[in-house]
């Protein structure tokens, strides 16, 4: 082999299943994409292969070994994402993201930005008044808000959390539907209780919504009224129209922070109207005090089967931009 070349790193053994992964499956994507072998022998590991491909290889594991140090689940997105940062010589930036911590949700999972747009959007969240979050879906835009709104408000830093969403009837009639209006509302706001679940814990969640604390309501809810002192999420903004988002927008009071999120690729506004996302964000983007964070592909989180659904959605879309 050209250039062929052998490293060994030194892994500790109570974190070596963590970095090598189930079945070796973390070992056998770096395999995978440079085209080197990996060799663990009591937790010393040799990495055989091109030069290159065993210095960025070296890299990652290094990376990995200082992840899992760190008491971190080591995932596939993770690796995927180590590679990318190796590849490019900016591994360094992964201590930023692991340095991050959000909060930890009642059952001890620690949520931290896992890419360098999410952190740049929770930095902005914290920096700004008013953040826009936009990106395709698996990019942790209404998570991060929520998991952002749950820290501030166990801080005190404001009283209360509003989560908000219009209620756009993708297809179907909310009049068809069974039962009373909030049991026709409650499926488009679920997937905003799930998450509150999850990173406050049932019962938390449970205690302040009765006291007022916590309020998940459909944007129509927000007219009139001007909202102080809260920490407020506007999620799936894309389907907004001009006049919605401007009237939002116009209810933040004082010490508030709001976060909209939103997919413009996902519009369920009839008759090809506005969105008021889109308008928005090119509205105010000179504004100080509001900031915009654009995910993209590379910041999905989900199962990389996701990020590459969202590539071949984007490239057939600009094939047919350009006809």
């Amino acid at each position: 082999m050209k250039n062929t070349l052998e490293k060994t790193i030194q892994i500790p053994h109570e974190i070596i299943v963590n970095v090598f992964g189930q079945y070796d499956n973390n070992i056998k994507i770096i395999e995978k994409k440079l085209g080197v072998n990996i060799i663990n022998r009591d937790n010393e590991v040799k990495i055989i292969g091109e030069q290159k491909s065993v210095n960025i290889a070296n890299r990652v594991i290094k990376q990995l070994i200082d992840t899992a140090n760190k008491d971190i689940e080591i995932t596939e997105q993770n690796v995927d994402y180590t590679l990318a940062l190796c590849e490019k010589q900016k591994e360094e930036e992964m201590s930023k993201l692991n340095d991050d911590l959000i909060c930890v949700t009642p059952g001890g999972k620690h949520i931290r930005p896992k890419t360098l747009g999410q952190k740049k959007y929770i930095d902005l969240i914290r920096k700004k008044m008013i953040v826009f979050g936009i990106g395709p879906a698996g990019t942790g835009k209404t998570y991060l808000a929520m998991a952002n709104a749950i820290t501030a408000f166990k801080n005190n830093e404001v009283n209360r959390i509003i989560l908000t969403r219009p209620a756009i009837e993708a297809g179907e009639k909310l009049g068809f539907l069974p039962g009373d209006l909030q049991s026709k509302i409650d499926p488009y706001l679920r997937p905003l209780y799930d998450a509150l679940y999850e990173i406050m814990g049932a019962d938390t969640f449970l205690k302040n919504m009765e006291k007022g604390l916590i309020e998940v309501a459909p944007l129509a809810y927000m007219r009139g009224r001007t909202l102080d002192n809260s920490f407020i999420v506007l999620d799936e903004a894309q389907n907004t129209t001009p006049a919605q988002m401007k009237m939002f927008l116009t209810r933040i009071g004082f010490n508030s922070k709001a976060v909209i999120t939103g997919d413009v690729t996902q519009k369920d506004l009839p008759g090809g109207q506005k969105s008021g996302l889109e308008v928005a964000s090119r509205i105010l983007k000179n504004i100080n005090d509001i900031g915009i964070a654009n995910l993209t592909s590379k910041d999905v989180v989900r199962h990389p089967l996701v990020q590459k659904i969202i590539n071949a959605y984007e490239n057939y879309e600009n094939k047919n931009t350009k006809r």
